[in-house]
């Protein structure tokens, strides 16, 4: 089997955190970022968002899904949505005359539309929100600096923590970010 043809194993996500540094110019985040590398940190676990007059050149740009709110607002439209979907379900199924098999199958047939209509009303508002988390960095990127996040596993959070703060103090250490979202 060719090598492209081969699945990657799926990356279990709630073994990852993310951390969250403001670094003050474009040199040292280019700095940090090939030291990411250097510590086999992934190009895809790194995201740099900056002010958008900041061109970022090589740089990993934060995507849409790591500057909105998009994987939040889908999850909780899938949630809601599924559930309006199956009580809506029920009471169909309750007025309708078919017998049992086929209420189930309208229940589960209005659960699931409801999650995926849900999921993408939700998604669509999701995307223009800005993501709650970064709410607390906005004054420094408005400033000029840029906010790095780095997604690694639980075990290698103190690692990288010390390897930034020891080779960079004038890098401001931003938190960690307990659960990486659910959506990669």
């Amino acid at each position: 089997m060719p090598a492209w043809r081969r699945r990657q194993p799926q990356e279990d996500l709630t073994k990852r955190r993310r951390l969250y540094f403001l670094v003050p110019d474009l040199n040292l985040t280019r700095a940090i970022v090939d030291e990411m590398l250097l510590a086999r940190i992934e190009s895809r676990h790194l995201h740099v968002l900056a002010r958008q007059d900041i061109a970022l050149g090589d740089l990993p740009e934060a995507s849409l899904l790591e500057r909105s709110d998009l994987k939040e607002a889908a999850g909780h439209g899938l949630a809601v949505g599924g559930a309006v979907g199956a009580i809506a379900g029920l009471a169909a199924a309750a007025f309708a005359q078919a017998g049992v098999a086929l209420e189930g199958g309208l229940v589960a047939a209005m659960a699931l539309g409801g999650a995926v209509f849900g999921a993408w009303v939700s998604s669509m508002i999701g995307v223009s929100v800005p993501n709650r988390e970064l709410k607390k960095f906005e004054a420094a990127i408005q400033r000029g600096e840029m906010l790095m996040m780095i997604d690694v596993p639980k075990d290698r959070v103190e690692e990288i923590e010390y390897l930034v703060a020891s080779h960079h103090p004038e890098v401001a250490f931003g938190g960690i970010e307990p659960n990486l979202p659910a959506f990669p």
